[in-house]
């Protein structure tokens, strides 16, 4: 299962989308305070973060995520606009196993919605 840290609607109903495609299982996290019970109760193969989301502190959740002991195993996928170079840097200080530029995301979904348990950096170049 695939977790995605995201309020953007749009974006949601194209992962919803891509996953009812590719027959993959998908569960949402909109509110961001949630989001490492979630993890604890879900226990997803991967998280899948939008960095841009100013409403859901995603830096701040995978720098928590990766701190806890029971929890840093899980892999992590950031997707953000390809100009927020601090962004960028600021979620791979915090823990970050991979990031991809939203086009790059949105090209990649079926594969990483199929792709089961692994490390992102199989996803792709940075």
């Amino acid at each position: 299962m695939v977790l995605f840290v995201l309020d953007d609607l749009f974006f949601s109903i194209k992962i919803k989308t891509a996953a009812k495609l590719v027959n993959a299982d998908v569960y949402f996290e909109r509110t961001g305070e949630n989001t490492l019970e979630t993890v604890r109760e879900k226990r997803p193969h991967l998280v899948v973060f939008d960095l841009d989301s100013v409403k859901l502190r995603p830096i701040e959740t995978v720098a928590a995520l990766k701190g806890d002991p029971d929890l840093r195993s899980v892999a992590t996928l950031g997707f953000v606009s390809h100009v927020h170079a601090d962004t960028i840097a600021a979620a791979r200080a915090a823990g970050i196993d991979q990031v991809l530029a939203r086009s790059a995301f949105a090209d990649r979904l079926a594969a990483i919605l199929t792709a089961g348990p692994q490390t992102p950096a199989s996803f792709g170049p940075r």
